[in-house]
């Protein structure tokens, strides 16, 4: 697996974002890129998220798997449509908003089970800026990418509010059942786009 991406990889999968982007929100059905034309590295199954923000710097969107499935290059483009018209936290978005949004693409890293004796280990174990975290209690689980870790920085309430995520109480990652994943990111982003306004 791809430990980074060239520059014209990065293009080529940030292109790729913004075509299904641009294409679903005209109403059309995104052609999935063709693999035989594509870097090796972009035809390996790797698990991505995509994450819209609004020229302004505001949240429009995040969604993603956490498990490989299919080449990354058609990954990108299937989760670039879920996340503009299919995260929860937003009515789906409009054509007209597409120019002044900027797309970041996180590519991850196979998730791997954190090891501890007991819950109270957990937030000294965990690298700010460095780890995505999973966490899994019971049938629940949230994740949060590791540049979450750009607006809280402090463990304890990283978990804290991984346990909000998924519905339940501050503190529930304590509980004796609790499983814990971390993964890194590599992070692509297009650049800002100041000139187009947010309508």
């Amino acid at each position: 697996m791809s430990a980074y991406y060239t520059p014209e990889e990065q293009a080529i999968l940030l292109r790729i974002a913004r075509e299904a982007l641009e294409a679903a929100t005209r109403g059309e059905k995104p052609a999935l890129p063709d693999l035989q034309k594509l870097p090796e590295a972009l035809r390996e199954p790797r698990a991505c998220f995509v994450t819209l923000h609004t020229s302004t710097g505001a949240l429009r969107g995040c969604t993603g798997v956490l498990t490989a499935r299919q080449p990354l290059a058609h990954e990108v483009s299937y989760t670039t449509i879920q996340t503009a018209f299919y995260d929860p936290r937003f009515p789906p978005v409009q054509a007209r908003e597409v120019p002044g949004l900027v797309i970041e693409i996180s590519v991850l890293t196979p998730p791997e089970e954190l090891t501890f004796q007991t819950p109270e280990e957990i937030p000294r174990l965990l690298h700010p800026l460095e780890d995505g975290v999973i966490l899994v209690v019971g049938n629940r689980r949230a994740t949060f990418l590791p540049q979450v870790w750009e607006r809280v920085s402090d463990p304890v309430e990283f978990l804290d509010m991984l346990c909000q995520k998924m519905g339940l109480l501050p503190g529930c990652w304590r509980q004796p059942d609790v499983q814990v994943y971390i993964y890194h990111a590599i992070v692509m982003e297009e650049e800002k786009r100041p000139h187009a306004a947010e309508r």
